[in-house]
């Protein structure tokens, strides 16, 4: 698995490996149950500290794109039921507290397309 960093970007490091890993894994380029290196060796790999690349790792499994098997490593997950499954839990979360600030739902929806623009290039 080819990966780069580079390090004058303003993007830091565990950002740069988190993005191409869960681009690459929607894409299937990198497809369900492989394997990827070890935290140790990517880093080496890649000249950078271990706390960088697990940083990435501990990302991509809290977005459900990779899951963590003790001796087994870490693999990539079946990522579509899991992205859609997530993306509902945090939309219900903030259906809850845009109800609870008192938000109408056009006021909701307005914070939602600003947040999506802001993060999704080209929403």
């Amino acid at each position: 698995m080819q990966l780069s960093v580079d390090p004058a970007a303003a993007t830091p490091p565990y950002e740069q490996i988190r993005a191409q890993i869960a681009d690459r894994a929607r894409s299937g380029e990198l497809p369900t149950g492989l394997r990827l290196p070890t935290v140790r060796a990517l880093a080496e790999e890649l000249g950078l500290a271990a706390g960088t690349v697990a940083r990435a790792y501990k990302e991509l499994e809290a977005d459900g794109v990779v899951e963590t098997h003790g001796r087994r490593g870490t693999l990539i997950a079946a990522t579509g039921d899991t992205a859609h499954r997530l993306a509902a839990a945090a939309a219900a979360e903030f259906a809850e507290r845009a109800a609870r600030l008192g938000l109408t739902r056009a006021e909701a929806l307005a914070a939602v397309d600003g947040a999506l623009r802001a993060a999704l290039p080209g929403a």
